[in-house]
């Protein structure tokens, strides 16, 4: 079999049966489990691409507002800003853990029981 007949995407040569992994990506339940994982995963990374603008953008165009001193001390706005990314994204992490756990996994599990029953 040459290269020109498999189609892209690797799937099946023209007129060959579907794979069990073909047919399980077409599949209505396979296809709401990747919009549900799709939705979260844009709206996560799109609040975080959103906080870290306003950062840049804070010390960028508000350097007295990010150069703020705290209580006195040699603590600034700039430095919690910065500090609170990491804290964010740590966050965000624990979030999509929790998300997947609960409502990906247990879809993802009973998808690829299928799959296995059909090898």
């Amino acid at each position: 079999m040459s290269a020109t007949d498999e189609s892209p995407r690797g799937s099946s040569p023209s007129g060959a049966a579907p794979t069990p992994y073909e047919q399980m990506q077409a599949s209505p339940e396979f296809k709401a489990l990747r919009n549900r994982w799709r939705r979260y995963i844009f709206l996560m990374s799109g609040l975080f691409l959103g906080w870290f603008l306003v950062y840049v953008l804070l010390a960028d165009f508000a350097p007295s507002v990010v150069n703020a001193r705290i209580g006195g001390s040699n603590f600034t706005v700039g430095l919690l800003l910065g500090l609170l990314q990491f804290v964010s994204t740590f966050l965000i992490a624990v979030l999509y853990a929790k998300f997947a756990e609960k409502n990906i996994d247990p879809d993802s599990e009973a998808l690829r029981a299928q799959v296995e029953e059909k090898l």
